[in-house]
């Protein structure tokens, strides 16, 4: 037995048959076979769970506690294994707080990066706004204004108490006896009469050192024109302060740009960038219905009949009529039914909104809350836009304007909600919000930070930061996400997105001498992005670990070190290691089926191609626009399988699920989101009912089964019911479930099994 190997002795976890494993280290090892042979029962079962188990043991009883803990696999020992991640496809974030940003890490990266190194500007005239200091003021002036006779002003504000006399006093026993402006309320202060010229730069500065310091860090500079007359004053301020319109801002801090905080976060949705509402899709969802018929679904039950017979008597009373489809009502008459004339005290129509604004009072109740949770919606913050930031933290700003233009339209750019700037202002700025960056494609967020160029004051800080920036998007780019973007929900990503996003985070990580145990990380790929997967595989055991990918694509088994090949067959005829070795070797085995089809000595039968009749019955999607897609339209041929297909990130899903699948729920009167973007849907009247069938878990607990998902047991125990001794007996189907009833057993509660916590040792 070698030092540097993993040495698995008598495995027989699930159908693995009791056998004897060496796995060296350091090397990119797939393990491959038919589906069922056995092939996660070694990788994640076997190896992964017992190097997670014995890493957590490290840790003191009490942290123990707080950290997931796998069985004990079954096998008689393993030796040499190194702590171990496991890297699969299940997506286990439910909170849309949760980013690819935050996944990636990046998002912490970029709060750090926008307070250390972004520009501010004001939000109502767009100036850039600086700390001002005596020498930088002195040398803005004596580039613009050499030569020019000014001011040096500063303002004093006359407290309440006090009168303007006692303030000039104050001042004179100062030395300051000459008032440029007065007012009720201010006075403004005459520090010196000075000539901008180089020369006389230390009298310049010292003056306008001690008019920040009397004028509480805010000055003025009159411009005085041959004759003596002032021009338009030019304003500072050594704080953060836009001296031009008196507006006041804080200091940067990573919180501020960060949707998490509270500091940062919108005070309106706290950062989720959603806000709760009322879906009218989902209250009236079928549109074929009068009023009169039910068109207002949640009124239907004998909870709330009463709702119902007040909206058919005062529509009667206005002249709306109850008979005709929702759809053919005006939208005045629309407006009338949700909105209403008033309270429900005042004795007219209150609407289908105070009836829910009336049923939020009322959460307090559980049936409530499971009643709102039917229809609810969400809909874009109408403060923050959708940023989850604080209007201060969109006007920080990073990079030039040549870096903005090379990755986003000046149009396209994000406006908050409450800019006072026009459009053409907002255009004409520099750089990009954090926002900005947020909305970009990976790709393109990448080509901004290769082009940045920060001033060099700050630069030797900030590289650091940038070159980690920069690793970790080309990480990104590198497995084929390069058309997602930081601020994509990870709840909304596949299993296969979710499994190279934490490949890079891993990279990111610069982890060395860690086992990663992979679960296909070719799905869902095209196969113009694996060459740059298997790249990223060989990345991280060049670093120094271990790989073990349980894997059917050849082009990554042919980029592994070694290929164990689980096998003969599926269930109780697998179990058994029928190859291991390298690639080459695996094409020389005799028994391996895998062996058979790369080398092509078997081959999967093509069916015969089906071309549908020109005449045939189409779905016909037109004007397609949601996300990527350019306004395209769809012709999808009926009684068929039809496949689409195309690159990672061409739109395949956004087609499919967001626009055709929402839109057909929705003519349906099923509908569960928002359709994406599109003109119309014609065609549909040809199919009666809408499925989708995606890769989402189907059991929501331990009971769960294949048989109890798709209604066999429903059948099964009918049967039983049906016997003759279960009829004198008073059996009925339920007595015969698992999941109710008193025929489960009431000691595992249908479970098969029981679950004992140890508290500091392992749970039983």
């Amino acid at each position: 037995m070698h030092s540097d190997c993993i040495f698995v002795h008598g495995a027989r976890q699930n159908n693995l048959k009791n056998f004897d494993l060496e796995l060296p280290l350091g090397e990119l090892v797939v393990v491959t076979g038919v589906s069922g042979s056995g092939k996660s029962s070694l990788a994640f079962d076997t190896i992964y769970a017992e190097g997670q188990r014995r890493y957590v043991e490290t840790f003191s009883p009490y942290a123990r506690q707080f950290l997931d803990r796998m069985d004990k696999p079954q096998v008689d020992r393993i030796d040499g294994i190194p702590p171990a991640i496991a890297i699969d496809q299940t997506n286990p974030v439910r909170t849309s707080r949760s980013t690819v940003g935050t996944m990636t890490e990046l998002t912490d990266h970029l709060n750090l990066l926008f307070a250390r190194g972004a520009r501010l500007y004001c939000r109502r005239c767009g100036d850039e706004v600086r700390q001002d200091t005596p020498e930088t003021i002195a040398t803005r002036l004596l580039d613009r204004l050499a030569g020019r006779r000014a001011l040096i002003t500063f303002e004093v504000r006359i407290p309440e108490k006090f009168g303007p006399e006692e303030i000039k006093e104050h001042l004179a026993a100062q030395g300051y006896t000459r008032i440029h402006r007065e007012s009720s309320d201010t006075l403004e202060v005459i520090q010196d009469r000075v000539i901008l010229a180089a020369p006389r730069r230390d009298r310049l500065v010292e003056s306008l050192e001690a008019a920040l310091r009397v004028g509480h860090s805010r000055l003025s500079v009159i411009p005085l024109a041959d004759n003596k007359t002032p021009e338009p004053p030019l304003r500072f301020s050594a704080e953060r302060h836009c001296a031009q319109c008196d507006i006041s801002f804080s200091e940067p801090q990573s919180n501020l740009f960060s949707f998490n905080s509270p500091i940062g976060a919108c005070d309106t949705c706290r950062g989720f960038g959603r806000t709760m509402g009322i879906d009218p899709n989902l209250v009236i969802p079928d549109e074929s219905k009068s009023l009169f018929d039910g068109a207002v679904k949640p009124w239907q039950s004998e909870s709330y009949r009463e709702c119902q017979e007040d909206l058919i008597k005062f529509a009667d009373q206005r002249g709306i009529p109850v008979d005709i489809p929702w759809r053919e009502l005006s939208d005045a008459q629309r407006a009338w039914v949700m909105e209403g004339e008033g309270e429900w005290e005042d004795g007219v129509w209150y609407g289908v909104k105070r009836f829910f604004d009336w049923l939020e009072g009322k959460s307090y109740k559980m049936h409530i809350r499971v009643l709102l949770s039917k229809y609810r919606s969400y809909d874009l913050c109408p403060d923050c836009g959708g940023a989850r930031l604080k209007d201060e933290a969109l006007l920080w700003r990073i990079g030039s304007r040549e870096d903005a233009d090379a990755v986003l339209a000046p149009q396209k750019r994000f406006r908050p909600t409450h800019l006072d700037m026009s459009d053409a202002q907002l255009q004409a700025l520099p750089g990009l919000t954090l926002h900005d960056l947020m909305r970009l494609p990976i790709d393109r967020c990448l080509r901004f930070f290769e082009r940045l160029q920060l001033p060099s004051s700050i630069a030797e800080a900030i590289d650091p930061l940038l070159g980690e920036i920069r690793t970790r998007l080309r990480y990104l780019v590198d497995v084929g996400l390069a058309y997602l973007t930081l601020d994509r929900q990870s709840r909304t990503l596949s299993g296969g997105e979710v499994q190279r996003i934490n490949l890079t985070t891993a990279l990111g990580t610069s982890l060395v001498n860690t086992l990663f145990v992979l679960d296909e990380p070719s799905i869902g790929l095209h196969p113009r992005d694996m060459n740059r997967v298997i790249g990223v595989l060989h990345r991280l055991r060049d670093a120094g670990n271990s790989l073990l990918v349980v894997e059917h694509d050849p082009q990554v088994m042919w980029g592994a070190d070694r290929i164990i090949d689980m096998g003969p067959g599926p269930g109780k005829n697998g179990g058994q290691i029928v190859f291991n070795g390298s690639p080459q070797a695996l094409l020389e085995s005799g028994e391996s089926l895998t062996a058979q089809y790369l080398c092509g000595e078997k081959t999967v039968a093509t069916p015969s191609n089906k071309v549908p009749a020109s005449d045939a019955p189409r779905l016909i999607i037109e004007g397609a626009a949601s996300h990527n897609l350019k306004e395209i339209d769809a012709r999808i041929p009926l009684h068929c399988m039809v496949v689409v297909t195309g690159v990672s990130g061409s739109g395949k899903s956004t087609l499919v699920q967001d626009v055709l699948y929402n839109a057909l729920s929705k003519i349906k009167g099923r509908p569960v989101e928002p359709a994406g973007a599109h003109r119309a849907i014609r065609g549909h009247e040809e199919i009666s009912e809408v499925v989708l069938i995606d890769q989402s878990p189907i059991g929501r607990t331990t009971r769960s089964n294949p048989a109890s998902y798709v209604g066999a047991f429903d059948a099964i125990r009918a049967i039983f019911a049906d016997q003759l001794v279960a009829r004198e007996r008073g059996y009925t189907s339920g007595t015969f479930s698992f999941n109710t009833g008193n025929g489960r057993c009431p000691t595992c509660g249908g479970n098969g099994f029981e679950h004992v916590e140890m508290q500091f040792l392992s749970d039983v």
